[in-house]
């Protein structure tokens, strides 16, 4: 058959996405990923040169996605299917372009660990993140914020005259555009993915790039990669250099025999033909290769204590099989960001693919047969020069134009590259991608002046150089200052950011949007009695004004939480008391006001029934990875032990 590339749905139980939370993101991003200083010593120079390069410091302008809850609903999904005689991708655009399945059709097996359900977790940098497939991470240290966003979608001429399947956006983080072309040839058992991220602009930005595959970790799968040492970074945020397989006494290939959450980046050696394979226990399974842009390798696993199979049946459902990650990224690390300059751009080849080696040697004693018969095996079906054919012939056809749409991204790129007058060949941003959300920055651009009749709450603040130089120059009306203030705050002028939101402040029809950034303010200068009396009189003010639509409900939450959170930090229980007092009845069930309530109860005195709640029941959905509060509040109410449906440490 052909290779064709057609629109289709895919039906899953599916917890909804919710409103984006329109509070701008004031907060450090988590430090689940970050290095303790301890660690930094005797890292080769490369490497630590590149963990101290552009660390992401904040992430604006994007907006945190925590409206979803857990409660699921069978959903048709769009999808995207490319297809030939020997392979099968499904493909979610509407989901960062997430490959939701890739099956080998001779067999009917399905190479990648498919969730069967669509289950939003708090592991995005800015929170809604889902587990299966192959995800797409750019951006900076951690999963993409697109990872739950759209990305355009189009038919391309692909290199041998037939169809393949182009995604591009505009990563907001970095301001960079990206593309990812999936290309499956007439014959080929493997599926290709051109990637290219380009630098438009006239400043060097950091990169960030990991191709994560999910794999079924049962029926003994082993890990293999062409190293005989690794980096092991775990959740106490510590880097070291470990043996490959064996390490503490056990085979770190083996994704069950590692008890803890844990990161094995594999140390590969300058010239090495870079892949990563999993192989189950009849020597069966995927295999992941590139071109040498592609250096890095890794093994992600949830080990086998109690908190990764919390965690596992958190991200899926009980009874279902667990899976680990083989990943695939620029930097030998994640914790590197790598120097793209002014108009440069960086370009490699993926393939994906069966493999098949003799499981007597996978899974022997010797690593090194181990590892040479999965490479031998890979050289049998997909040569590296294969590889480098393809990638030397796609190259030329990543500036076609797309043709047929099959799913729309966002207008933040179009919105860029026609203020900027960028011209980015094969992944068009047209004009008419603009839509309400970029619309008063539209007006801007073109008038000068921010329009001062934008709804409230307020919506998304551009932070980048050239947006912060517009509004400096702009009308100083309440909003703009609101906005300006955003935009001061991220490049790091905290001070000017406080005198902009405090100019704002008398004239403002409503008030609580400054009240509310001048409270992070505050608390991030150590001042956390004034932050919650701030945060108090915000929540007050909201509430007072909201008239309960969708976009004002999702503000009550988010700054009701900010609210609680600060007065309970300072010992204000009545204060606390107060700020839930002013909730609405149904945000009193969201998980999170649940665990609140139990904290305020046990602040007021009323262990006995803070523990009920506990033992009632509480799903936090937007729980962070690494977040160990239930945990700690449990402990704080009772000595029993931590009940196994409340236990998510990732760490000793």
């Amino acid at each position: 058959m052909a290779t064709t590339v057609r629109r289709t749905t895919v039906t899953l139980p599916a917890a909804p996405l919710g409103a984006e939370n329109p509070l701008p993101p004031l907060g450090v991003p988590g430090d689940a990923h970050e290095l303790d200083e301890r660690s930094k010593a005797g890292l080769p120079r490369d490497m630590a040169r590149q963990i101290g390069y552009e660390p992401l410091r904040s992430l604006l302008p994007v907006r945190l996605r925590d409206g979803y809850g857990r409660e699921r609903a069978d959903t048709a999904i769009d999808a995207v299917v490319l297809e030939n005689e020997h392979v099968a991708v499904t493909v979610l655009p509407g989901l960062g372009g997430r490959v939701h399945s890739l099956v080998q059709r001779s067999t009917g097996r399905e190479l990648l660990y498919r969730n069967p359900v669509f289950q939003p977790a708090a592991f995005a940098l800015n929170g809604a993140w889902f587990s299966g497939g192959i995800e797409w991470n750019v951006g900076a240290t951690g999963h993409t914020t697109l990872s739950c966003a759209p990305l355009h979608a189009a038919v391309v001429a692909a290199p041998d005259g037939g169809d393949m399947l182009r995604l591009w956006e505009w990563e907001r983080l970095r301001d960079l555009p990206f593309q990812v072309d999936l290309w499956l040839p007439d014959g080929s058992e493997f599926l290709y993915v051109g990637v290219r991220v380009r630098n438009p602009h006239e400043r060097p930005v950091p990169v960030y790039w990991w191709s994560n595959t999910a794999v079924p970790e049962d029926n003994g799968t082993r890990v293999l990669a062409p190293a005989d040492e690794a980096w092991h970074f775990g959740y106490e945020r510590d880097l070291r250099r470990i043996p490959v397989p064996e390490a503490a006494g056990a085979d770190r290939t083996y994704p069950l025999r590692s008890e803890f959450p844990a990161d094995f980046f594999y140390e590969l050696a300058e010239g090495t033909r870079p892949w990563i394979a999993a192989l189950d226990g009849d020597g069966r399974g995927l295999v992941q290769t590139s071109t040498a842009r592609l250096r890095g390798r890794k093994l992600f696993v949830w080990g086998a204590s109690p908190g990764g199979r919390r965690w596992q049946e958190w991200l899926t459902e009980p009874g279902t099989s667990g899976y680990a990650e083989i990943q695939a990224g620029l930097a030998r690390t994640q914790l590197e960001h790598v120097r793209l300059d002014p108009g440069e751009e960086f370009s490699w080849m993926e393939a994906y693919g069966p493999l098949e080696a003799d499981p007597d040697v996978v899974h022997g004693p010797d690593w090194g047969a181990a590892r040479g018969a999965a490479e031998r095996a890979l050289a049998a079906v997909l040569p590296r020069e294969r590889v480098e054919a393809a990638y030397a012939a796609w190259l030329p056809c990543a500036d076609r134009e797309p043709g047929e749409r099959l799913a729309a991204g966002s207008g933040w790129g179009a919105l860029e590259v026609l203020c900027g007058g960028i011209e980015l060949p094969g992944t068009p941003f047209e004009e008419a991608m603009l839509g309400e959300p970029e619309g008063p920055w539209l007006e801007l651009w073109r008038t000068g002046a921010f329009p001062a009749a934008e709804a409230v709450p307020p919506g998304p603040t551009l932070v980048a150089p050239h947006w912060r130089d517009m509004l400096e120059t702009a009308p100083a009306d309440p909003l703009t200052e609101y906005h300006l203030g955003v935009a001061q705050w991220h490049a790091g002028d905290i001070a000017q950011a406080v005198r902009s939101w405090e100019r704002g402040l008398p004239q403002a029809p409503s008030r609580w949007p400054l009240l509310r950034c001048l409270a992070a303010a505050d608390a991030l200068s150590g001042n956390a009695g004034r932050a919650a009396e701030r945060y108090a009189q915000a929540f007050a003010d909201l509430m007072a004004e909201s008239p309960g639509t969708a976009a004002w409900t999702a503000a009550e939450s988010a700054l009701g939480k900010e609210a609680l959170a600060a007065q309970l930090a300072v010992d204000r229980v009545a204060e606390a008391r107060s700020v839930w007092e002013r909730l609405r009845p149904s945000l009193r069930e969201e998980g999170r006001f649940r665990l609140l309530a139990a904290q305020l109860l046990a602040a007021e005195g009323h262990v006995v029934a803070a523990r009920r709640l506990f033992e009632d029941g509480i799903e936090v959905p937007d729980l962070r990875e690494g977040d160990e509060v239930l945990g700690e509040v449990w402990a704080g109410l009772t000595d029993r032990p931590v009940p196994a449906r409340y236990d998510f440490r990732m760490r000793p």
